[in-house]
């Protein structure tokens, strides 16, 4: 679950690292210290327009897995900022995904393709979001005196929407950079995702070029810093992911509580922004100081969670649910049943057994891309049972979060990063997990969406987070 999330997180953040004109920056991607990627940036003038290409490289091993992701963002600007054209081509693991763009009178005609299968959407402008033109203009004019604070929205060409910026201007400091030290400019930025809001901190120079960037990622630091092709370009080192995301359980937990009920005592690895976990039908959450006991039940609660809107029921992006391959595949399997709950059942038993090729090595893959190449993980799983249920007319919503597993890559009892179904079944959102048994209480939610890999923004603060204290059974649930 976690891959899409580092290219999100470094995307929106490098947004600042704009070269000078005709000229090009490189950067060397660091991961707890070692090399996973490159980020190159570059900048051209032509008349009116100003094209601006970022491109980011990273490798990261999943329990042994190598895996390779890359995302090109260009846009196009006129010299002062005014949006004209965007395009993000994004690769994970073999999968293409591609957006592209044009701005004409306050809209955006946009396309996204997938899978072979082609959509296009039109929507306003965000008022005030800019791209990346828009953004070096407006720190350009920043004083960048210690104490200063702007805003700025900042329009997403991967995800199709925008997202505030806060920096706060620090004070000048001394910098270790490869080419040497240097004096530079402290900013702290707060990037309001939805859900959570992610901070990271960059040093510029007094030409307002951004030299070094880091942000909290996985419980530990992402890093870019400029350093020249060469030193950019230069072999990646072995960096497991998983390694960082795994949270390890304090002892055992038995079948029996697993299908009955839990409760969770969660603390913070760091001093960071307060945990925040989601209230499920099946998962309740209070706060206790600056612990969360989180309570999960394997029977859904009814109200909690809303009910469902029509966009939970429709096809999109990430869920093809009106393609024929997919359409054949959920009436094939339902079958002449017409209630909800024996249907969703029959769904998450198909999709266990139609995926025969279980593995890490599928970035992320839209549910179509499933359908025809039935391999992957969790996520695989989710985003076709999924799309099954809308193609049956079932809402549904993809969750990510935790999943317990007795073992996992040599590790025992742990909870690793997973994703699962909720479907409104019955008058509530039940759950629905076809990479595992089912579900039960050994799932812990983060959050809940509509299969866009781009809007896991809740796990981009939790994932290496979370402390596991304790784990007991619920009053009344059987030990």
């Amino acid at each position: 679950m976690p891959r899409p999330l580092l290219l999100v997180l470094l995307l929106a953040s490098a947004c600042v690292a704009e070269a000078k004109p005709g000229d090009e920056q490189w950067f060397t991607v660091l991961l707890d210290g070692r090399k996973i990627g490159q980020f190159e940036s570059t900048r051209e003038v032509h008349d009116d327009r100003v094209t601006t290409r970022q491109s980011m490289q990273l490798e990261l091993d999943r329990a042994g897995t190598r895996i390779a992701m890359s995302s090109t963002e260009t846009s196009e600007e006129t010299r002062d900022g005014r949006p004209l054209a965007f395009s993000n081509v994004s690769f994970m693991a073999g999968s293409e995904t591609v957006v592209e763009g044009r701005v004409e009178n306050g809209e955006v005609i946009a396309r996204f393709r997938n899978a072979g299968a082609t959509s296009e959407r039109r929507f306003a402008w965000p008022e005030g979001a800019v791209l990346p033109e828009g953004q070096r203009l407006a720190l350009e004019r920043a004083t960048l005196e210690d104490g200063e604070i702007r805003r700025e929205l900042s329009f997403q060409p991967s995800s199709l929407d925008a997202v505030e910026i806060t920096s706060t201007v620090g004070a000048r400091e001394t910098v270790n950079l490869p080419s040497g030290r240097m004096k530079l400019t402290r900013i702290e930025q707060s990037f309001a995702f939805p859900g959570a809001a992610v901070r990271s901190t960059a040093w510029v120079d007094d030409q307002r070029d951004i030299r070094k960037l880091t942000m909290p990622a996985l419980g530990v630091d992402l890093t870019l810093i400029e350093c020249g092709k060469p030193c950019a370009t230069a072999p990646n080192q072995s960096s497991d992911v998983f390694e960082r995301t795994l949270v390890p359980s304090p002892r055992a937990l038995t079948r029996t509580e697993l299908a009955s009920g839990l409760r969770y005592t969660f603390a913070a690895r760091d001093r960071g922004a307060p945990l925040h976990l989601a209230d499920t039908a099946e998962q309740s959450v209070r706060a206790n100081g600056s612990k969360l006991i989180v309570d999960v039940r394997r029977d859904a609660r009814s109200g909690v969670g809303g009910a469902p809107d029509a966009s939970d029921y429709a096809a999109n992006d990430w869920l093809q649910s009106r393609a024929p391959e997919i359409v054949d595949l959920a009436n094939g399997a339902v079958g002449a049943v017409e209630d909800d709950a024996e249907r969703m059942q029959r769904l998450e038993q198909f999709v266990r057994g139609f995926i025969k090729d279980k593995n890490l090595g599928v970035g992320y893959a839209s549910a179509l891309e499933v359908a025809r190449k039935p391999e992957g993980d969790c996520t695989e799983h989710a985003v076709l049972l999924a799309a099954l249920g809308r193609a049956v007319g079932i809402a549904t919503r993809v969750v990510d979060g935790l999943g317990y597993a007795p073992n996992f890559a040599g590790a025992g009892d742990v909870f690793v990063p997973h994703a699962w179904v909720q479907a409104w079944v019955d008058g509530r959102w039940q759950s629905y997990d076809a990479a595992l048994a089912g579900f039960d209480a050994g799932h812990i939610a983060f959050s809940a969406g509509d299969g866009d890999p781009w809007r896991f923004y809740q796990g981009l603060d939790l994932l290496g987070r979370l402390k596991l204290e304790r784990v007991e059974p619920l009053s009344g649930s059987a030990n």
